[in-house]
């Protein structure tokens, strides 16, 4: 191990007395005394206080915002306010410099749409070293749940000739020579001459080969990149993220909600135990980004909604109930909701936020949604006209788990997958599953950003992905 000591470790333990070495950026130099050190393991800064008499000039020159030092010394109690202990420096090395007044972090405060373009530094600000620490131990605390409870992780292909969800908006992908495409006799491109014989697209989802693992393995899932070549420039939309999709064999629809909510408040409850400092800085942002917003459009505060998820059982109610509550609302019998409300709809981010934050005060799961605007996987129910779908609804952007029983019988998948138009041969080895030996089982999807939005607060979910890819950007 490296003979230095981390920011955060330093002040777990507080070393009083003794020598240590730490590194980082130099986020201010007051004085030509005293270095806000900061090396990305917490948001804390450390200070380094310099006896500017027994360092040459030229070597303090150097030492200016954005550059990076490793610094020597003794530990001592901390005489001046806003840190419990700090660095008496015995030695400076400047491991690289940074011009002052070309560096554009300079402290003072920089909006989110500046910091996305600068997404390679940004990692360096207070908020955003909070963002991506809280999506490390979102990450780390998935892979926990899953394995205590059981799960076996599998790796899902991210090149596919299948399109899981049935909406076409996939990124092709192909080695054909562009200046010189081969085409069938119909003017069609000619896939069987590329390097899969077939025409092939990065991954949608990972659900329909983690439903094959779960059919051999019993409960498995998924945590990895997908795709979506959907032109959405909005605060929504990424065209790479990520997702977590357990699949489990003989889980029914009351059984995969059960999984779900015991799911989301375990990771929740992780956030507020292992990222109680960060999450403080984001609760602290947040709140001063809503003074500027009208009373009745703020949002709740941060660490008061992710407890509201943590600490209330999750209401849960059918689609056609959802509709009847929203249709006696006096949101809709004042013409409140900006869209329609009538059975059959999708439901809006709107009409999902009205059920959970007007209605019940409680997270809210819907189940039992229309055939007609669901997946052709999903299990049809006896009523013939809608599936056994389930919908997890949250504070602030309503719908975050999305999942259903899937449909195990062969005859009703065959004549769900003809009449969504789809292939049956691209889809044989999905049929084979209901030929050999079928069970009951279900699984969701929650998308990872979507997640660690709701966890950090952040508006856009540009801003909870390092390098967030979107129509007209594929920076970095």
């Amino acid at each position: 191990m490296k003979n230095e000591i981390s920011i955060a470790d330093l002040y777990k333990i507080q070393p009083i007395g003794r020598e240590i070495t730490i590194s980082g950026w130099v986020r201010t130099f007051r004085s030509n005394r005293f270095i806000a050190l900061n090396d990305g393991s917490t948001a804390a800064n450390f200070q380094c206080v310099v006896d500017f008499e027994k360092f040459e000039d030229s070597l303090l020159k150097r030492i200016t915002t954005g550059s990076c030092v490793r610094v020597k010394g003794i530990v001592t109690k901390s005489l001046g306010k806003g840190q419990p202990i700090e660095l008496q420096v015995q030695t400076i090395e400047i491991l690289g410099d940074s011009d002052a007044e070309k560096y554009p972090l300079q402290p003072k405060k920089h909006s989110l749409e500046f910091l996305r373009e600068i997404a390679h530094l940004r990692p360096r600000t207070t908020t955003f070293g909070a963002i991506f620490r809280i999506r490390h131990h979102l990450a780390f605390a998935i892979h926990e749940y899953f394995n205590k409870n059981g799960f076996f992780y599998i790796h899902s292909p991210i090149i596919t000739a299948s399109d899981a969800e049935g909406a076409g908006e996939m990124f092709n992908v192909s080695v054909l020579d562009k200046r010189n495409i081969p085409l069938t006799e119909n003017g069609e491109v000619d896939y069987s001459k590329d390097f899969f014989g077939k025409e092939a697209n990065l991954t949608v989802s990972g659900q329909l080969e983690a439903e094959l693992l779960a059919m051999g393995l019993g409960k498995v899932y998924t945590f990895g990149p997908t795709f979506r070549a959907e032109n959405s420039n909005t605060a929504r939309h990424l065209a790479e993220f990520w997702m977590i999709e357990p699949e489990m064999a003989f889980y029914e629809l009351k059984d995969n909600m059960d999984l779900a909510e015991d799911f989301l408040k375990y990771i929740i409850k992780y956030a507020l135990t292992h990222a109680a400092d960060d999450l403080a800085i984001l609760d602290q942002r947040l709140a001063e980004e809503e003074k500027s917003k009208p009373a009745d459009q703020r949002s709740m505060p941060l660490l008061e909604k992710l407890k509201f998820v943590t600490e209330n059982a999750f209401q849960r109610i059918t689609y056609t109930e959802a509709i009847d509550i929203l249709l006696q609302s006096p949101y809709h019998k004042k013409k409140k909701f900006q869209f329609p409300v009538e059975w059959g709809i999708d439901l809006q981010s709107e009409h999902e936020r009205y059920l959970v934050e007007k209605h019940f005060n409680s997270p809210v799961i819907i189940t039992d949604y229309p055939a007609a605007i669901k997946a052709f996987y999903m299990r049809l129910n006896d009523d013939g006209k809608t599936v056994r779908a389930m919908d997890i609804l949250v504070p602030g952007i309503g719908e975050i788990v999305g999942g259903s029983q899937r449909e195990e019988r062969y005859d009703v998948l065959l004549s769900k997958i003809r009449q969504f138009g789809i292939s049956e041969e691209s889809l044989w080895w999905y049929l084979d599953t209901r030929r050999f030996g079928t069970c009951p089982h279900s699984g969701f999807g929650l998308g990872f950003e979507r997640l660690v939005q709701f966890v950090t607060g952040m508006s856009n979910i540009r801003d909870v992905i390092p390098f967030p890819r979107t129509p007209g950007n594929c920076e970095f």
